[in-house]
């Protein structure tokens, strides 16, 4: 194993380098750069930046050398006439940089669109050469993405694609749509008249935020448990603006408003909590004893709930107090389900 990671690492920092070369490059335009300033942005030898020039005209990339007439430096430039006939009007940089992040967005993408990325990426990369796509294919290597363990994978997405067509037409021109609802709470299925108002993506799935006339308020639908939809002749005006960040109010999935809510993390947990943003209401200040006392302004739903739960005895809701009482209540009831299994092992 310590062999295959010295081996990994020097073709890593080269894959890193290079791409840092193309970048710079491009970014100096008709000035250019030299081999000097190159190798000491990298921290390497000229000679290995000559390597490294060496190997991306190999790979079909656009660079070339240049002497000033001003100061007879040689400086290396990129002919962007070779990429005038592109379509997409993107730099080089930009291109490359799309294609190379084809993993991360194929993994934060909605699964009902997978077949429309592969196609646009398809697309994207015959702009490409096959040196360059080889070259750009390594680069997977030095940044890796994680799938979203909580997505989705329906046996039946053939049955979701026109209904998210009929959604996506709904949202756009603001046409009134009859839904039949499977709601996995109550576990009955419901119609409902409403007025879609977005489509968003969020922990693995994808949802529908409408507003429902017959409660009058914006409601929340999973897309994989809607049955039917149909659209009506009627439009509808928003009676609620959308913020641009889906469910802002809540740690998870829900449009319900928020509530002041304070939990005190014991200092077994705090340089963990303090270190990462939870929410854009958060503020937190530190007790005497390393208590971390946190507040947000958030949804008190199940997501939150979860979160709470997950740091087990370092964590304790202050307010509101009917939340404190939620989460003890909880608790009690996962520590009853184990009482018989702690019985059990003394015996």
């Amino acid at each position: 194993m310590l062999n295959q990671y010295n081996l990994l690492v020097p073709r890593n920092a080269e894959v890193i380098r290079q791409w840092t070369i193309l970048r710079e490059i491009e970014r100096a335009r008709g000035a250019g750069v030299t081999i000097d300033t190159l190798a000491s942005m990298c921290d390497v030898t000229t000679r290995t930046i000559r390597r490294d020039l060496q190997a991306l005209e190999e790979a079909g990339f656009p660079v070339y050398d240049d002497r000033s007439a001003d100061d007879g430096r040689t400086r290396w430039m990129m002919n962007g006439q070779a990429f005038r006939g592109l379509s997409t009007g993107l730099t080089l940089s930009e291109l490359c940089a799309l294609y190379f992040s084809r993993t991360l967005l194929e993994s934060l993408a909605g699964t009902p669109f997978r077949d429309e990325l592969e196609s646009a990426f398809d697309k994207l990369g015959s702009s490409l050469t096959p040196h360059m796509r080889r070259f750009l294919d390594q680069l997977p290597r030095v940044i890796a993405s994680k799938p979203d363990p909580l997505r989705r994978r329906s046996d039946d997405e053939s049955r979701q694609q026109p209904i998210i067509a009929k959604l996506l037409e709904a949202t756009l021109f603001q046409r009134q749509a009859h839904l039949t609802y499977h709601s996995r709470s109550s576990g009955r299925t419901k119609a409902y008249l409403l007025h879609p108002y977005r489509l968003a993506y969020a922990q693995g799935g994808l949802y529908l935020l409408a507003y429902v006339p017959e409660y009058s308020e914006v409601r929340t639908f999973a897309v994989e448990r809607i049955d039917e939809v149909s659209l009506l002749e009627e439009r509808f005006t928003p009676v609620e603006e959308m913020t641009d960040e889906a469910f802002p109010h809540s740690l998870g999935v829900h449009s319900g408003p928020p509530e002041h809510v304070t939990i005190d993390f014991a200092p077994a947990v705090s340089d963990y909590v303090r270190a990462r943003e939870w929410h854009q209401s958060q503020q937190w200040t530190e007790e005497q004893d390393g208590t971390l006392r946190l507040q947000l302004n958030v949804c008190v739903d199940q997501a939150l709930r979860s979160w709470i739960l997950s740091f087990g005895p370092f964590a304790r809701v202050v307010a509101p107090a009917s939340l404190a009482r939620e989460i003890a209540a909880q608790i009690e009831q996962a520590r009853a389900r184990y009482e018989d299994l702690a019985t059990s092992s003394d015996s």
